[in-house]
């Protein structure tokens, strides 16, 4: 990221909400993005997703510079080389686990969809809960889903907006033992989202946001490689 900004409208007049964010995350790292509510956190990986359009600035992913792709293009990006996980599960009601997972495989055209949505759900320790709907599991188990969904296409990246938000301590913090062991297996680069300094710690780097600026970076010694 290189001098990205985002500036949206508002009746008391333009709010800047990303204020030149120049970041660089490497392949295969593990990058916790902390800071105060409204610092700008969930909207700088909204733009990331291309969810969200920035206004200034650039994006490099992969070599690729994607800053000026249609959605056509981003949507193809986010398909095949970028998992997301919210706060909110986001599971479709009337699918079973089995088939929240299979359906964007299969609609990027994966012939093995359902293979593969049946081993990353055994990998997020839910094989026993394939047939189930959402309404028949618990929260944590639901985010799980979540992440087996996100990891099932073996994306380069992976952005996590406060993936425990909803959930208590203990719960929250299996789903994220889960979220790490994963990320560990597959090699995904991981930014995550955090208002916990501890669930921060547990990545190679802190990176601190606050007013739309990065502030601070600094290499956690809990998620620091050897």
């Amino acid at each position: 990221m290189r001098g990205l900004a985002l500036t949206v409208p508002s009746a008391a007049g333009p709010v800047n909400i990303l204020r030149g964010i120049d970041l660089d995350i490497a392949a295969g790292e593990a990058a916790g993005l902390i800071g105060p509510s409204g610092s700008g956190k969930t909207s700088l990986l909204m733009v990331l997703a291309g969810l969200e359009r920035a206004t200034a600035g650039s994006i490099r992913f992969a070599g690729q510079e994607i800053t000026a792709w249609d959605e056509d293009a981003l949507a193809r990006l986010r398909r095949d080389s970028i998992g997301i996980v919210f706060q909110s599960f986001h599971l479709i009601p009337t699918m079973t686990a089995l088939e929240n997972v299979a359906v964007p495989l299969e609609l990027a055209g994966r012939r093995d969809a359902g293979d593969r949505a049946a081993a990353a759900l055994r990998a997020a320790g839910l094989g026993h809960r394939l047939t189930h709907l959402p309404g028949q599991l618990s929260g944590g188990e639901q985010q799980r889903v979540a992440l087996a969904r996100a990891f099932a296409p073996e994306p380069r990246l992976l952005l996590a907006d406060e993936p425990t938000g909803n959930l208590d301590q203990a719960t929250g913090e299996a789903v994220m033992d889960k979220l790490f062991e994963l990320r560990a297996r597959t090699g995904t680069t991981l930014l995550l989202v955090t208002h916990d300094a501890r669930l921060a710690a547990r990545c190679g780097r802190r990176i601190h946001i606050a007013d739309g600026r990065v502030t601070e970076i600094d290499v956690s010694a809990i998620g620091a490689p050897p």
